[in-house]
């Protein structure tokens, strides 16, 4: 039998974004993302919860375990199990409950670095502070979007601070490519240019407006203090994410979302802004 050595064939390259992304897999697996918000917050606006407690422990599990290929000592199950007792408490005791569960999460990892390392007690602080990073940036801030599904028409307000961030981003990303040539801190993110952020500024604060406005039935001009609140969190938690895995020497947190990259990559905005966007819709809507 003789065997014919095949030709290679050339394979069609996959069209990236100017980050490099798979472009096709980020729309795809954005829009699915979006889709499954927008069921459970205009249908079933308590499922928001079960939304949280799946995806948290995600983003947590992610950083966590950079930091652990870093070096740092982790305790990821107090992280884990206080992440859902943070999600949780906000049903029955709203933000108490949250503030609670922190501050015994808090507590926990504090103990739990010092009684496992009793004999070598050694880089206790820098563990800590990373341990009280992640049980901060990761369910304490987005189980501020818990305590907003409580509120009057709680989804909408959700899906209010979520389409602000996202249209934020598109716009960001669109003035960016088109227009970007005065970066912002090419230190921290290389692509981020005073242009992107004025189309942030455009496309959030309308988002915001038009949000306000016919979903919650609102004065359109709360949705002036919201957009800015949201694009300048927003934007600052990506900074702090690509600031972070530059410490990390790494590109992604992880690899479970196609043109994304981790959960972590993908909520890196949201997670501030959540914070922002309870405080402004709670005194102002």
């Amino acid at each position: 039998m003789t065997y014919q050595q095949s030709t290679p064939v050339a394979s069609k390259p996959v069209k990236t974004s100017r980050a490099g992304r798979n472009l096709p897999a980020a729309i795809g697996v954005g829009a699915a993302l979006g889709a499954i918000a927008i069921v459970v917050l205009f249908f079933a606006p308590m499922g928001w919860l079960a939304v949280l407690a799946v995806a948290m422990p995600i983003a947590t599990h992610e950083l966590g375990r950079r930091l652990r290929e870093a070096g740092y000592d982790i305790p990821v199950l107090a992280l884990l199990l206080g992440g859902q007792a943070m999600i949780w408490l906000t049903w029955p005791f709203g933000a108490p409950g949250l503030l609670g569960a922190y501050g015994a999460t808090i507590v926990a990892c504090m103990v739990w670095r010092l009684v496992g390392h009793a004999e070598h007690p050694v880089n206790y602080l820098r563990d800590v502070s990373a341990a009280v990073l992640i049980a901060t940036w990761v369910p304490l801030f987005a189980s501020f979007t818990a305590l907003l599904i409580f509120q009057d028409h709680g989804g909408m307000r959700v899906f209010t601070v979520i389409v602000t961030v996202v249209f934020a981003d598109i716009g960001g990303y669109t003035a960016g490519v088109l227009f970007g040539k005065h970066l912002m801190v090419p230190a921290i993110s290389p692509k981020k240019s005073w242009e992107g952020l004025g189309g942030s500024l455009l496309f959030g604060v309308s988002a915001a407006v038009l949000s306000v406005t016919f979903l919650l039935d609102k004065p359109a001009w709360v949705g002036t203090p919201l957009g800015l609140m949201l694009v300048v969190t927003g934007v600052l938690g990506d900074l702090v994410e690509s600031q972070v895995k530059r410490d990390l020497g790494i590109k992604d947190m992880g690899t479970l979302l196609p043109g994304h990259g981790g959960l972590m990559d993908r909520i890196d905005a949201m997670l501030p802004s959540a914070v922002a966007g309870w405080i402004v819709l709670t005194l102002l809507a």
